[in-house]
């Protein structure tokens, strides 16, 4: 998915027109404030998390780091889900409903990258029963799910396995700090096909509801009968793909990731933004669909379901990250962020 992939990269191209945490430092003239006689000068800093005085770029690999444990770890994860991966990517993810899912395996991967020297810079306090426990109900899952080709069990038990390395090698706090890239793995999960089809139906039916009558209204003649939309000699099915679990779970998960490399403080804001995601994510679905019956209308069926097809999914994207830009500038205005200040005499 293409589309989706340039969207990501936007997502990082806007967090980084105000890199998070690099110090500011504001020294006011020396004014008429006194105490006891003497004048005060006020030096306010904001926190930045980049460390200061380094020589050059960081190691790849932190210096600390056991790259023989290392090696073996990434050797023996490897073998267990590399067959798995190279399954999806001939079925669930060579589709339109789950095409997602090999951007949020690489953007996972960077998030995790991007965390190595917090991570190695922990002190060491394995938990060992407790990643022992995590670490045999993975594998037994893995064990369950590739012999019973389910793939949702067994792709998601990595998330187990790597919750287990984490409490074995370096304990709870590792967790703590890992725990977004971690939950972000849970988006490029299969759901099971009997629960994508009951959360999908009334998706479909609401989408399809809004976007007749949203038409009707602008004066084109359309009229719906269930998921089924006729518009002059037309007559469309809105799919899954169209307005399904799935495109809302991907937008959804590009909402939590523009929150993450915001890196804002307030949990209201936060929670407030990721709740107004999923009705973000139900009006681009109906842009989407209002789009695909518009240009069959005016052009043929042929357009319809060639490439504009194609550019209405990017449509829905970029609809859904606009939608949430507007709702987080909006939010900027309730929830103000704090700023750390350190008044030095």
């Amino acid at each position: 998915m293409p589309s989706l992939s340039g969207l990501v990269w936007g997502i990082f191209w806007i967090a980084d027109l105000e890199p998070v945490g690099n110090p500011i430092n504001f020294k006011p003239p020396l004014g008429p404030n006194k105490e006891n006689g003497h004048i005060m000068s006020t030096t306010i800093e904001v926190d930045s998390a980049k460390p200061q005085g380094s020589a050059g770029p960081a190691p790849w690999i932190p210096l600390n780091t056991d790259q023989v444990v290392l090696a073996l770890l990434v050797m023996g994860f490897s073998l267990l889900y590399l067959p798995s991966y190279l399954e999806l990517s001939r079925s669930v993810w060579s589709t339109d409903e789950q095409g997602h899912g090999p951007i949020i395996l690489a953007v996972s991967i960077w998030l995790f990258f991007s965390k190595r020297h917090e991570l190695a810079a922990l002190p060491t306090q394995p938990k060992v029963w407790m990643g022992s426990s995590l670490l045999l109900m993975g594998l037994f899952f893995y064990i369950l799910g590739r012999s019973q080709s389910f793939l949702a069990l067994e792709v998601g038990s990595q998330l187990l396995l790597l919750c287990a390395f984490m409490l074995l090698f370096l304990g709870q706090r590792a967790l703590r700090l890992m725990w977004f890239p971690l939950f972000f793995m849970v988006f490029m999960t299969p759901f099971p096909e009997a629960l994508v089809a009951v959360v999908t139906a009334p998706l479909k039916s609401a989408v399809s509801m809004v976007a007749a009558e949203g038409l009707y209204a602008a004066g084109y003649p359309v009229s719906r009968v269930g998921v089924i939309l006729n518009v002059g000699q037309y007559q469309l099915l809105v799919a899954d793909a169209c307005a399904g679990l799935n495109s809302m779970f991907t937008l959804e998960s590009l909402g939590l990731l523009y929150m993450n490399l915001m890196n804002y403080k307030s949990v209201a804001r936060n929670v407030t933004l990721a709740v107004l995601v999923i009705p973000i994510a139900f009006a681009a679905n109906v842009a989407r669909v209002m789009i695909l019956v518009l240009v069959t209308y005016h052009f043929g069926d042929a357009a319809g379901q060639g490439f504009v097809h194609g550019f209405a999914g990017m449509v829905l994207f970029l609809v859904g990250l606009i939608l949430v830009l507007t709702t987080d500038w909006l939010l900027g205005f309730v929830f103000k962020e704090k700023i750390h200040l350190q008044v030095a005499a």
